[in-house]
């Protein structure tokens, strides 16, 4: 194995990534089992043997992270599809007390996380992730808790016979056995990006369409789970520092605020959301916004600490909780923002699926560890709802494993 590349992260940065970069696979990944468990069985969450709701309700995104000694479920470091650049033990991390993390619901007792039941479930099905390095690793994540489940490994690859690497556009894995596909398509602000037009300003040098989504989009139809994010490019130093200005109907927008982009973005993604997802065989999801770690003015520093802290400061939270509130169709937003929100580990984020962490900086050598999730059941009232309605995951639970 090649030697970690050297960064600017070291000593007690370098292990604060590590650890941010753990806990976000494992938030993102408790998303998504719990929805692709439910595809099965769509009314059964509070019916689910160990599963408790102690006051008659259940929001799974309220509670705390607490040590658990009978954790970790399983190791990472053998997964083949978990990326070496996110391995963190394999990469020189001495202490695993991070392995011990377990998410826990104020209000639920729940239970550990069945890769054979979750398998079983989602037999036949077709699950797509879209969007940056968070839906990336939760979609590594979500693989690797499931191979946990496989007795011969030999039946599960990759398509194309790709290696797992951050700049690759889609990534498809085949569980032969249960013909099942887990995707990843690369897409990072979910539309279209292009050329700048021949006569704009020099400082121009790339668009986003903000009223076209991405050319790719044709691919994540015809699926069983979609799961969307995005938000971490959506930034100074990822857009106007590299020269990347928004445009709409043919023209230049170079005084449009970042956050009003954003939501113009996300306003033509829910549009085609509308129009060309089937969502009575498709369940749509989108995770909320993790923040960010990077810090400084030219976004390559990094916030330390110790302990989670639970503060959103993020305005893109409530742009996507506006567009998906007044979407014609039902999409069930995860919130798991504040489940994420760590100045330590603030590439952390939880999301809708198991979801390896994208660290501090992507070109860093940690370790993808991943936090095996266990979600289980969404009330099914709250799916059964109106379709104007903001449906948020209600119950789910997960045993942690990175």
């Amino acid at each position: 194995m090649s030697s970690p590349r050297k960064s600017w992260v070291s000593g007690l940065v370098f292990d604060s990534i590590a650890l941010i970069f753990f806990i976000v696979s494992s938030v993102v990944v408790i998303g998504s089992v719990i929805h692709l468990y439910l595809l099965r069985f769509p009314c059964r969450g509070s019916l689910l043997t160990g599963f408790i709701i102690k006051k008659g309700f259940c929001d799974v995104f309220d509670g705390d992270w607490v040590f658990d000694d009978s954790y970790p479920l399983y190791n990472s470091s053998k997964c083949p599809f978990a990326e070496r650049g996110f391995d963190c033990l394999a990469n020189g991390r001495k202490d695993s007390g991070y392995l011990k993390l377990r998410w826990k619901p104020r209000h639920c007792d729940l239970p550990k996380f069945s890769p054979h039941n979750v398998l079983e479930s989602v037999r036949g099905k077709r699950v797509v992730f879209v969007g940056d390095s968070m839906s990336r690793t939760q979609w590594e994540s979500l693989i690797c808790m499931l191979m946990s489940g496989v007795g011969d490994p030999g039946i599960v690859y990759e398509v194309n016979g790709s290696e797992i690497t951050k700049t690759v556009r889609f990534l498809g894995v085949r569980f032969e056995r249960y013909n099942l596909s887990v995707e990843f398509f690369r897409s990072v602000f979910l539309v279209r990006q292009g050329s700048p037009p021949k006569h704009g300003p020099r400082r121009v040098r790339a668009i986003l369409e903000l009223d076209k989504v991405d050319e790719i989009s044709s691919k994540w139809v015809d699926s069983d789970i979609l799961v969307f994010n995005s938000g971490h490019w959506w930034t100074r130093s990822k857009l106007f520092h590299v020269g990347r200005h928004f445009q709409a109907g043919g023209r230049l927008k170079l005084g449009m605020p970042i956050n009003a982009a954003f939501r113009r973005a996300l306003h033509t993604w829910a549009s085609w959301v509308e129009k060309m997802v089937d969502t009575n065989r498709t369940q749509v999801f989108f995770r909320t916004y993790e923040p960010s770690h990077w810090s400084g003015s030219n976004g390559k520093g990094c916030n330390v600490s110790k302990q989670p802290s639970f503060e959103d400061k993020s305005e893109f939270g409530k742009i996507l909780n506006d567009v998906v509130t007044n979407m014609r169709v039902p999409v069930t937003l995860l919130n798991v923002t504040s489940m994420v929100c760590s100045e330590v580990m603030l590439i952390l984020a939880l999301g809708i699926t198991l979801l390896p962490i994208w660290i501090a900086a992507t070109g860093v050598s940690l370790e993808f560890q991943m936090l095996g999730m266990n979600f289980f059941s969404l009330t099914c009232s709250q799916m059964q709802s109106d379709s104007r309605q903001l449906k948020i995951l209600q119950s789910v639970a997960f045993d942690s494993e990175l």
